[in-house]
């Protein structure tokens, strides 16, 4: 698949267009570029453990080299991977599937619709003068592009679990907690390593800039997830430990209750010859007013005290 950058946007073009006109953009699948190349052996996106889960961009004398993975949004541990070669002018896309495509294309309708607009303002129309330097720009504002909506997302799981929590309902919580604390640990890398590549990109292309700072911002949006992920985690061992707590405070007043009556049992249990209450015609209403006494000063203490 072969695209060229024209003034006004982006144009699908055969192989020669490709190849004659400045701002070239070619897609190639792995076996294809190997066989451009003419290697014996294919060509692997995942040819490298870097290249597998890191995205990098390395910078050579005539061209820049980056092989990407990028998580997919809305499909957590799904990603897509691809390389690019940037040279002075045309791009080169080496990737499996068909993503790098539905973007050009989605850059490619904003920018009819752009043009549209101004055409409309202007009778005479007027060219934007769209540069593959401004398509490289586009295309990777494009990656990040459902990525504030995502992070948005994400808060409100955590914000959610947060209100379950101190309601009471902590079932499956650890599970739930764990699952948004790996996805925003592997947002946060990619971040972190997209934002290397946009400072490299910033150096060849100033028109990158702008994605700096969009990377930087998330990154800082996902480091603020991290952290209310780990308070929330904070305020359910909290509910934890106050349901533990209350527990043992109920065992702790049964026991306090039942301390007293079993000294009674052990004490009237021993079953002594000369004991006058074991002979005694009321002893037996006598110790269960007793132990009823006793229970009832407990409880009335404890309700003073506000242990329950």
């Amino acid at each position: 698949m072969y695209y060229r950058v024209c003034g006004n946007g982006i144009a699908e073009t055969d192989r020669q267009g490709f190849e004659e006109n400045f701002g070239g953009i070619g897609i190639f699948d792995e076996e294809e570029w190997s066989m451009e190349l003419k290697q014996e052996e294919a060509f692997s996106l995942n040819q490298t453990k870097e290249g597998t889960f890191f995205c990098k961009l390395e910078t050579h004398a005539s061209y820049l080299f980056g092989m990407f993975h990028i998580p997919l949004k809305k499909k957590k541990k799904k990603n897509f991977d691809f390389a690019v070669y940037i040279l002075k002018d045309r791009l080169i896309f080496i990737e499996a599937g068909s993503k790098i495509k539905d973007i050009i294309l989605t850059i490619q309708g904003r920018l009819g619709q752009e043009f549209h607009i101004l055409k409309n303002q202007s009778k005479e129309g007027r060219s934007r003068g769209y540069t593959i330097g401004e398509f490289l720009g586009d295309f990777f504002m494009e990656l990040v592009e459902e990525d504030t909506l995502y992070l948005a997302s994400l808060e409100r799981e955590i914000a959610d679990m947060e209100e379950k929590v101190l309601q009471g309902e902590t079932k499956h919580f650890h599970y739930q907690m764990l699952g948004i604390k790996k996805e925003i640990s592997r947002l946060y890398c990619y971040y972190c390593q997209m934002t290397d590549v946009g400072e490299a990109l910033a150096s060849k292309e100033s028109v990158c800039g702008n994605f700096s700072e969009r990377v930087d911002r998330m990154k800082q949006e996902a480091q603020s997830l991290r952290e209310y992920a780990m308070q929330v985690q904070d305020v359910y061992q909290s509910e934890i430990s106050i349901r533990q707590n209350n527990i043992m405070k109920f065992l702790t007043v049964v026991t306090t209750i039942f301390l007293p009556l079993t000294l009674i049992a052990g004490w009237y249990g021993m079953n002594f010859d000369n004991m006058p209450e074991l002979g005694w015609r009321y002893g037996y209403p006598v110790v269960a007013g007793v132990s009823l006494l006793v229970i009832i000063i407990s409880l009335w203490f404890f309700k003073k005290k506000k242990f329950f």
